[in-house]
């Protein structure tokens, strides 16, 4: 009793017999459980050495969000101190709006950007992810630089659009105003000066475009969204797709839930859904088929415009939202298209907790789909 109460070694006393044999086993299981506790700390030393050495504040929480262990870069970043603030929620010491709405929603496939609690200059992306069985794994990444360089890539590119309207529009001016004094000019200085025109205003459509993905880049959640008329925005859409395809003659059918409506901004759900519409025109070969759809699918809205022109490789189909991605550049220099309407349509859907899902088939034609969450959907009254 003594040796197992009161004694710090670990080696039993001699004895014969039985009391030998008890003795043996109590030194061994002693020894084993010293190496199994050796072993673990060995491993907890090697797990934080391993999160101290990540680039990224890291914190192990709880599946009720209650912190149990943070690296340094958490304390200098988001001010949570480690053992200080264990048992405490991760909301009630990061408290931000957005990130309280992250959290509500409970959907984290997607980063959190906010500013950090200590110091008001460092942006940071925040991302949750399961650990383990109980155990969620929080991690804020400094993103000040990335963030910075972004705003003044947005910032140069408006000021830059912007900057260019007046010269075009005087050059177009001047070219239209000498297009109208045909008689006065040859035909090679008419059709010199007809492609002139051509070429302004392609430029002036890539600047206007440029224009709509700065606004909607830079006023991401600045202006009320309201009731937006689905129905009446897209039967204005169609009847300007009539016009536009004069020329191909596509065959047009169409399929409006007349009392199916959104809450949103009508200027940038306009740009989404034209953008979509005018590239079925642009790309389907003339004489072709298009089928434009707005109809609920389950709880969701489901806008789509399907046509029967030449498809999308499969490697090329991830990669259609980035800015001046052209599948075929040549074609694009025949149709005008600037690579910039699918990045404007993601920044749009962002806005509008919407998704984009492209189903396209080589050869066999493609269909561009937005799916738009019941948050958004409101009901129209039909007379």
């Amino acid at each position: 009793m003594k040796w197992l109460w009161k004694s710090r070694t670990i080696s039993p006393p001699h004895a014969d017999g039985i009391w030998g044999r008890i003795y043996d086993g109590l030194y061994r299981q002693t020894r084993q459980y010293r190496q199994k506790q050796k072993t673990l700390n060995d491993k907890i030393r090697q797990f934080r050495d391993g999160a101290e050495a990540l680039p990224d504040a890291a914190l192990v929480l709880s599946n009720d969000l209650t912190i149990q262990w943070g690296n340094k870069k958490a304390q200098r970043i988001l001010g949570i101190r480690w053992p200080g603030d264990v048992g405490q929620r991760i909301d009630n010491l990061i408290r931000f709006p957005e990130f309280a709405k992250y959290i509500e929603a409970a959907n984290f496939d997607q980063p959190c950007h906010i500013q950090s609690p200590i110091n008001s200059d460092i942006m940071l992306e925040l991302r949750l992810m399961q650990y383990g069985v109980d155990q969620v794994l929080f991690l804020a990444r400094d993103i000040s630089k990335i963030h910075r360089l972004e705003e003044m890539r947005r910032d140069f590119v408006a000021n830059v659009s912007h900057e260019l309207k007046t010269p075009l529009t005087v050059v177009r001016g001047y070219v239209e105003m000498v297009q109208s004094t045909e008689h006065a000019l040859d035909p090679y200085w008419q059709k010199v000066f007809d492609t002139m025109e051509t070429q302004v205003s392609r430029m002036d459509r890539l600047v206007e475009q440029l224009l709509v993905l700065s606004r909607v880049e830079i006023h991401m959640d600045e202006e009320e969204k309201h009731l937006v008329d689905m129905p009446k925005l897209l039967k204005a859409l169609i009847d300007d797709a009539q016009w536009l395809n004069q020329d191909k003659g596509h065959t047009i059918t169409h399929e409006i839930d007349p009392t199916l409506a959104l809450e949103g901004l009508d200027n940038e759900l306009k740009s989404a859904c034209s953008n979509l519409i005018s590239n079925a025109i642009g790309y389907t070969p003339a004489g072709g088929n298009i089928h434009i759809s707005w109809v609920k699918d389950g709880n969701k809205a489901k806008f789509s415009v399907k046509d029967d022109g030449p498809g999308i490789r499969p490697e090329h189909v991830n990669r259609l939202t980035e800015r001046f991605f052209r599948v075929d550049k040549s074609r694009s220099r025949d149709t005008g298209g600037s690579g910039l309407g699918l990045a404007i349509v993601k920044h749009v859907l962002n806005h509008h907790h919407a998704e984009l899902a492209i189903n396209s088939r080589w050869g066999q034609g493609s269909e561009f789909i937005i799916y738009f969450e019941p948050k958004c959907i409101r009901s129209l009254s039909v007379a």
